[in-house]
């Protein structure tokens, strides 16, 4: 099944990729001071819009499990390979980190007429081009290791998928709650006068 219904293919994909870029330009993400500042635990938004989408996707698809329209055999769940999944995400964290985006919300940058965005989808391409030189010498060590077998969370855990659901959501509101605006004042200002005081 596709969004919009009843269509698929290229006209499904750019629907919801304007979407996802509108929705990504409204919450600041086509700045690269936003992701960093998330990196430096100063700025939660993209943490909270992120895990809520995660949420609301799969809260989605448990609903349409339970009404018998999305069929859990026609998910497809891939295997994780450690090695390799390690060395991506270590690689991708530095270059997020670096360049203060991701392939997506480097997009969304281009699009907002920023230049660092252009630059960071020219690194993307280049990174490509490197990593496809290599592959095949680290190809057999990046797949060495396979995790667990096509499993999803719940199956992981041996838990009901609302349970695992209702975790999830619980880390978020206890996230949002420690990182709300007033508390990161409070806490600034209390630290800002102990340095003040041990200072004067």
């Amino acid at each position: 099944m596709s969004f919009p219904l009843g269509y698929t293919g290229p006209i499904s994909g750019i629907i919801l990729g304007l979407i996802f870029g509108y929705v990504l330009e409204n919450a600041g993400f086509g700045s690269g001071c936003k992701l960093t500042a998330q990196l430096r635990f100063k700025d939660w938004a993209v943490f909270k819009v992120m895990f809520t989408a995660i949420l609301v996707a799969a809260g989605g698809l448990y609903l349409l499990q339970g009404l018998g329209i999305l069929a859990v055999d026609n998910m497809f769940v891939p295997s994780v390979f450690i090695w390799g999944s390690s060395l991506g995400g270590v690689l991708i964290g530095v270059g997020m980190a670096v360049g203060g985006y991701c392939p997506g919300t480097s997009i969304v940058a281009l699009f907002s007429g920023k230049l660092d965005g252009l630059i960071f989808l020219l690194g993307i391409a280049a990174g490509t081009l490197g990593f496809n030189s290599v592959f095949s010498s680290v190809e057999s060590w990046a797949w060495k290791q396979v995790g667990p077998d096509g499993l999803t969370l719940p199956q992981l855990l041996h838990l009901p998928a609302w349970a695992v659901w209702a975790l999830l959501f619980a880390v978020l509101v206890i996230v949002g709650y420690l990182t709300r605006t007033g508390t990161t004042r409070k806490v600034s200002n209390k630290a800002s006068g102990a340095f003040a005081t041990q200072h004067s």
